[in-house]
């Protein structure tokens, strides 16, 4: 190390150090040395040298010679070359591979992929470096083939055919020997499994599995849309044969061991059009002065019973309703249907909390005051019979009617369906629902504050729903806006999982908490906290990015709350939803930042949430006596189900895009306002007021000036006249075009609009 300290006072060549750096990580080949210790063993002592020696690592490191293991410690890279993990197709042929054991994603060109296919186990080679070049890696063996199939349209020829597909990781059409093609026709929707890739080929082969229908047909498009996402668009027969062997009596054997709350004031509160009853809620009053336990207390005291369908009684783990269910994981909703996760027996009839019917339910019984607080609570197997099905509507009006409904919703434009509800609270003055409502009306916005205050986050957009016609067509749209009736269900649903995360997660100092899946949620993105922050300064605003989980929740409450109503709402709003992380179940509890709670999982939605039911078995265990679950078998069913709800999320996302275009293609050619939504490389996300629907402006159709995309102030900006278009900017615009095939809505600019 002699020549490092002699060459440490002069001019140093960068060829003599990358030697010596290369020389010493061969000599210490597995061990970690920080930046300061290579510093003093090669006798780098003046600051031009050790500038030089981090470009150096810095090169080493791109050459893939050495790893950074942490802030400015290096080792020696592994001499292996060859790697095995997860090959990501891509249309446009930038593909990439996913080493096992996680870091980050290497180029794999499409020259160099062996035709693998999106979601294949393969194995790779590292490709030597160019120097100002990402890695790059060349597929050698595919270890696995995914079992993946391609929704598209047939385009049927004399002797062949091809699938025309939209599928994002495939920049090829499929090429299909007419024996393959399953009686399928030209414009006909099809699903396709890849048989085979040959070497030279352009084009894969395969054979269909299955032919939807016709392309355009609203039935064929939804089951097209859940293909895509290889959702399942039917039940297994042999499922639904199971099911219907399912009786829905409830029997003295049935009764053992539960509560029975059959003759307890007890009712249903969902949307209109929902079937799937699985939570109710039961009210009494207990006597006057007297708490948990008959203690005397001030003021009157209230049993809520919070009440969820038992699907644990009737589907028995590992059965074969089970193990569908688990493959589902969740119901998904598309914007004219629900794809349940049990056979609608079950789902609609035997477990539906449906009303004049004796029912089996697992629940948790609160003992609380009219300000919303616990006095106790205990989670119990029970049975009800509820009185009345209620929809949102029906106990929004009374809310309404008797001024027990907040002043945003007072102020808010009555929906087509509220009215045409009847007031069933004026033909039944006398009944005990109209002051169980009520009161349970008042402990909910106790129970709010309360949870805001804690420091949970207030992001309540409102959504958009279509109106459809017996056909499936969109006539209409609709913004459907979370009221006081949807929030008294919400709170008491909150408070129900909570309490039942509680009972399991919170232990004394030094034990160890049983295995239970929790709904997790993460701190937001620092980064993105920090350019939001950045951000709603240019419009006046202010956002504290430190202090605690709380604090910070609060100064992004307050921000919602100064931007709500104003020009930048939308915007603001949008921004800071991108600066949340997404929640996912895990058994490893961290707390849920969006709601301000230290410990909350899922137990109050059994009938469409597959975590629900894992919770209720798991709680009928512990309550047995039964030891702790194993913790892999359940993290593994969490990640599933975390898997299965982004999934469905985006199927559900896909269908509302689908309804969007179909609805817009019948208004061509007609001038909308506007605000955009988003900011791309690619143009303009423009969201119209009137329909709540979303289109492009593509960026060759701003043809006025060449414009730059400023990722960090999301706006495009013009580099000779320097327009701006900057997302949540107010905007008029035309349909342009309208592509189902696609699901993709382009837009033109009104020029008399156009930004100056």
């Amino acid at each position: 190390m002699g020549k490092g300290k002699k060459s440490s006072g002069s001019y140093v060549r960068k060829s003599e150090l990358a030697a010596q750096v290369t020389s010493y990580f061969d000599a210490h080949a597995g061990e970690v040395t920080d930046i300061r210790t290579l510093f003093r063993v090669l006798g780098l002592k003046t600051h031009p040298a050790k500038l030089l020696c981090m470009d150096v690592l810095e090169e080493l490191i791109m050459d893939d010679y050495l790893k950074e293991t942490g802030p400015m410690r290096y080792q020696r890279a592994a001499p292996s070359m060859a790697m095995t993990g997860l090959f990501r197709r891509k249309s446009n042929g930038k593909n990439s591979f996913v080493p096992d054991g996680g870091g980050e994603p290497i180029l794999v060109a499409e020259r160099n992929s062996l035709h693998a296919m999106d979601g294949d186990r393969v194995r790779v080679q590292m490709m030597a470096r160019r120097r100002g070049h990402v890695r790059e890696a060349q597929v050698t063996e595919i270890l696995k083939r995914a079992d993946k199939t391609f929704v598209g349209r047939l385009d049927v020829r004399k002797e062949f055919a091809f699938l025309l597909t939209e599928d994002r990781t495939m920049n090829n059409d499929i090429f299909i020997p007419k024996a393959m093609l399953k009686g399928g026709r030209t414009g006909d929707k099809a699903i396709v499994r890849i048989t085979e890739w040959p070497d030279g080929a352009k084009n894969p082969i395969g054979k269909v599995v299955e032919v939807l229908g016709r392309a355009g047909d609203n039935e064929t498009e939804m089951h097209a849309i859940l293909a895509e996402f290889n959702l399942p668009y039917t039940y297994p027969k042999n499922v639904e044969d199971a099911a219907a062997h399912i009786s829905g009596d409830v029997t003295a054997a049935d009764m053992s061991g539960r509560e029975d709350f059959r003759d307890v004031l007890t009712f249903t509160i969902d949307p209109r059009d929902a079937k799937d009853f699985d939570d109710a809620l039961s009210f009494r009053e207990l006597a006057v002065g007297k708490g948990s336990g008959g203690k005397s207390s001030g003021g009157r005291w209230y049993e809520v019973g919070v009440h969820i369908a038992d699907v644990s009684h009737y589907v028995e783990e590992g059965s074969i309703i089970d193990r569908e269910a688990l493959r589902r994981a969740t119901s998904v909703y598309l914007v004219d249907r629900t794809i349940p996760m049990l056979p609608e027996r079950l789902c609609n009839y035997v477990c539906s909390l449906r009303p004049d019917e004796d029912k089996l339910t697992y629940s948790v019984i609160f003992t609380m005051n009219e300000r919303g607080e616990v006095r106790s609570s205990r989670i119990v197997h029970t049975a009800i019979r509820s009185n009345r099905r209620f929809a949102y509507e029906d106990v929004q009006a009374l809310f309404e009617a008797r001024g027990e409904a907040s002043a945003e919703d007072m102020g808010a434009p009555v929906s087509e369906s509220q009215l045409t509800i009847g007031r069933w609270y004026e033909s039944e003055p006398d009944s005990p629902l109209i002051p169980a409502l009520l009161i349970l009306n008042r402990m909910a916005k106790h129970l709010r504050v309360k949870r805001m205050a804690s420091g949970a986050v207030d992001f309540d957009r409102p959504e958009v729903h279509f109106e459809v016609d017996e056909k499936g067509h969109p006539i209409g749209t609709y913004v459907k806006v979370s009221k006081d009736a949807n929030k008294l269900i919400e709170e008491f649903m909150l408070l129900a999982n909570r309490t039942v995360a509680e009972s399991i997660g919170r232990v004394p100092k030094g034990k160890k908490a049983k295995v239970l899946p929790y709904r997790v949620h993460e701190q937001p993105d620092p980064d993105k906290l920090m350019n939001l922050s950045q951000f709603v300064t240019k419009f006046g605003h202010r956002l504290k990015t430190t202090g605690t989980n709380q604090e910070i929740s609060r100064n992004l409450n307050r921000l919602l709350h100064d931007v709500h109503g104003q020009r930048e709402q939308n915007l603001v709003e949008m921004v800071a939803l991108r600066a949340m992380m997404k929640a996912r179940y895990s058994c490893h509890n961290i707390g849920h930042y969006g709601l301000a709670f230290d410990y909350y999982t899922h137990f109050t939605s059994p009938i469409r949430r597959y975590p629900d039911l894992m919770v209720h078995r798991l709680l009928t265990r512990y309550a047995e006596g039964g030891r702790s679950a194993s913790l892999e078998k359940y993290e593994a069913l969490c990640e599933q189900s975390s898997d299965m709800e982004q999934t469905a999320a985006q199927a559900e996302r896909a269908s509302i895009k689908y309804k969007q275009v179909e609805f817009m293609a019948d208004r061509l050619g007609q001038v909308f306002d506007g605000v955009i939504s988003g900011i791309t490389e690619f143009g303009i996300y423009v969201e119209l007021t009137e329909t709540r629907c979303e289109g492009m402006v593509p960026l060759r159709d701003l043809d006025d000036d060449y414009y730059d995309f400023d990722e960090r102030n999301y706006q495009l900006v013009g580099r000779r006249h320097h327009h701006r278009y900057i997302l949540g900017d107010s905007i008029r615009v035309r349909v342009a075009s309208a592509n189902l095939e696609k699901k993709q809505l382009d837009l033109s600019i009104e020029r008399n609009d156009s930004k100056q």
